[in-house]
């Protein structure tokens, strides 16, 4: 079985400019999904795909090979389904076979080795994706609200089951960035995730934050130079 890892990085961040190859922790945020990629042996290939050269510069001096995409799959408005689509036709086309599309987005930089091992690992003949997530702080059950035009709220579950301890609601989960995993057959059948059969691996909070804003970058920033920091202990003890 043939593995491909692909990290997704346009030019255009808006919650946090310049994202992608923003300096994190002394690095640049892009070049940790690629190091991580480069640790696991069941993958053969790492990609980058994007709109912007410089991006591209930078994932080629971290050892990516870079998947240029058109503007028009770049934009604020395109999902992201169709760059994995041109992705795989990219590589289809210049005489790439593979079995297993794994995709590592850069929002997620604290994700760890075991973290991709559990996902592919879940990924069968009966399972078309395979994603990550954690389980909610909040509940639609029980302590989230609408907000009407005249400024009232409700609850958001109006079921006539009420739940007056969230001990005691249906668990919830939020998806994450941490990776997603399925075959290159799928991406080109379907038009989303969720016309398949998707499973999910449950990964730690502390492993599955995504940045999408300034403070989760200043977040998840301190949580990894922490890690750094407890790394070299360790090291430096034994």
């Amino acid at each position: 079985m043939k593995t491909y890892a692909f990290i997704f990085a346009r030019g255009g961040s808006k919650g946090v400019p310049g994202k992608n190859i923003k300096e994190f922790a002394g690095k640049p945020l892009l070049s940790y999904s690629i190091e991580l990629a480069k640790k696991i042996d069941e993958i053969d290939e790492i990609f980058v795909s994007t709109d912007d050269q410089i991006i591209a510069g930078v994932a080629a001096k971290y050892g990516a090979s870079v998947i240029l995409r058109p503007e028009e799959l770049a934009c604020d408005n395109a999902p992201e389904w169709l760059a994995w689509q041109h992705a795989v036709k990219w590589l289809e086309e210049r005489g790439h076979d593979f079995d297993i599309f794994l995709s590592l987005p850069t929002t997620s930089p604290l994700r760890n080795m075991e973290d991709i091992h559990s996902v592919l690992r879940c990924l069968d003949e009966n399972t078309d994706v395979v994603l990550t997530m954690t389980e909610a702080a909040r509940n639609p059950w029980f302590n989230m609200v609408n907000k009407s035009k005249e400024g009232f709220i409700e609850l958001l579950n109006q079921d006539d089951k009420a739940f007056h301890r969230r001990q005691d609601t249906p668990v919830v989960y939020n998806l994450t960035t941490v990776a997603y995993v399925t075959s290159p057959a799928f991406i080109e059948s379907a038009n989303g995730i969720f016309e398949g059969r998707v499973k999910a691996v449950e990964i730690p909070d502390c492993r599955a934050l995504d940045i999408d804003t300034e403070l989760d970058f200043e977040i998840a920033e301190f949580l990894m130079k922490k890690t750094i920091c407890l790394n070299k202990e360790k090291n430096y003890a034994e």
